[in-house]
């Protein structure tokens, strides 16, 4: 199998798996006046992972009172950047595969352009490390900041030990990580992101 194959398949998982993602989490809080609790507050999150725009409810345990909380983190930048890169990765990648499947003898007959699909691929593989890179720690600060432990800390009713806070159910990160697996299998293979030229992996 030629690498010119692997690099589509590993940027639609990369766009798909990343810029679809959605995810929730559930805490609860149980108050002191019972009819104040709330055991299951859902909230919801997902890409471009602006997490300060992300808001819930929760009760104050004061009188029915509620508070508005929002979660704290904007890792839209990383985000965008490694689907950007993904996307343009892959259009250029079925590109190159359209000029070797119906243009290879003009591809050979013309000098320049090994030159310039070496160049093109060398930046789009550099651009590719970089984005996932930022991507990478992004996520595991992502996942932290939407880890049910740490939302509890914004809450203020669970300031109050005389309160009970607890977590129903974190996030699934099965999506997400795989985003960043097959990046680092991309790698090992020791394949270019978008090769022009074919090499045998």
């Amino acid at each position: 199998m030629c690498c010119v194959v692997f690099p589509p398949l590993f940027s639609i998982f990369a766009f798909a798996t990343c810029g679809g993602y959605t995810g929730q989490l559930r805490v609860s809080v149980d108050c002191i006046e019972k009819a104040s609790s709330n055991l299951s507050i859902g909230i919801d999150f997902g890409y471009p992972f602006r997490l300060h725009q992300v808001s819930f409810e929760a009760p104050m345990c004061e009188a029915m009172r509620r508070e508005r909380v929002f979660l704290i983190g904007d890792y839209s930048s990383s985000a965008e950047f490694f689907v950007t890169i993904a996307v343009f990765a892959f259009l250029y990648s079925l590109m190159a595969t359209f000029i070797y499947v119906f243009f290879l003898n003009k591809y050979h007959e013309n000098s320049r352009a090994p030159l310039i699909d070496f160049v093109v691929t060398v930046v789009f593989s550099f651009l590719w490390l970089v984005s996932s890179s930022a991507w990478a720690k992004a996520l595991s600060d992502v996942k932290l900041a939407t880890d049910p432990d740490e939302v509890q800390l914004l809450i203020s009713a669970c300031k109050d030990q005389t309160n009970k806070c607890g977590s129903v159910h974190g996030p699934r990160w099965s999506g997400l990580n795989t985003s960043v697996v097959v990046y680092n299998k991309r790698r090992s293979r020791g394949c270019t992101l978008t090769p022009i030229q074919i090499i045998n992996c």
